[in-house]
């Protein structure tokens, strides 16, 4: 594994919890034992490093996306991206990187802000077109994958705000799958 890449594990951590402005390059250093110049040779500036986050997230999740298309139907294709969902819950807490980004757009950068957009313009595209090929009429597909998507993120709160999961598919974890279920009922 290369620096940067223990930079960004370290770094998706830490926003995965406490958010973009709760973690800084000391925090990094700390973890990795490693000098902060080193890191700023990898990523200049924080926006930097946050916009590789955001590029590699992207790609692990049209990677896991592809996973899910190889099941059929469109609810059990909605139900399955659920669990994408609350497997990055139960990694220790975690709540979708991106959406811990929109939570704190105000305070990013324009260019994190654009890259945070373009992961749920991805995330909307994909949804809208399981809808879509589930028979939701085309005039709903946009405002339904919103609603869904609304949904997922709105679940890792509630689950966080439940508490740390138990590390064997406890409530916590439930909480997703079970907002997922629930709202794949009523769309589909």
């Amino acid at each position: 594994m290369t620096t940067a890449d223990r930079i960004l594990d370290s770094a998706q951590a830490l926003v995965q919890v406490r958010g973009y402005n709760g973690f800084s390059y000391a925090d990094i250093s700390a973890e990795l034992s490693i000098t902060k110049p080193s890191i700023h040779h990898h990523f200049p500036t924080k926006a930097a490093l946050a916009e590789a986050l955001i590029a590699r997230y992207r790609e692990r999740f049209a990677a896991a996306r592809k996973e899910v298309d190889d099941v059929a139907g469109g609810r059990q294709r909605l139900v399955n991206y659920a669990g994408l969902y609350a497997e990055t819950f139960a990694d220790g807490g975690r709540i979708c990187l991106c959406g811990v980004f929109a939570v704190d757009a105000e305070s990013l950068p324009v260019e994190v802000r654009r890259a945070t957009d373009g992961f749920f313009a991805d995330q909307r595209q994909w949804v809208a077109g399981v809808l879509a090929e589930a028979g939701v009429p085309a005039t709903r597909t946009g405002a339904a994958a919103e609603a869904y998507l609304a949904a997922l993120e709105g679940a890792l709160l509630l689950a966080r705000a439940h508490g740390q999961p138990d590390g064997n598919g406890g409530h916590d974890r439930d909480i997703v799958r079970s907002v997922a279920a629930t709202l794949v009922d009523a769309l589909i």
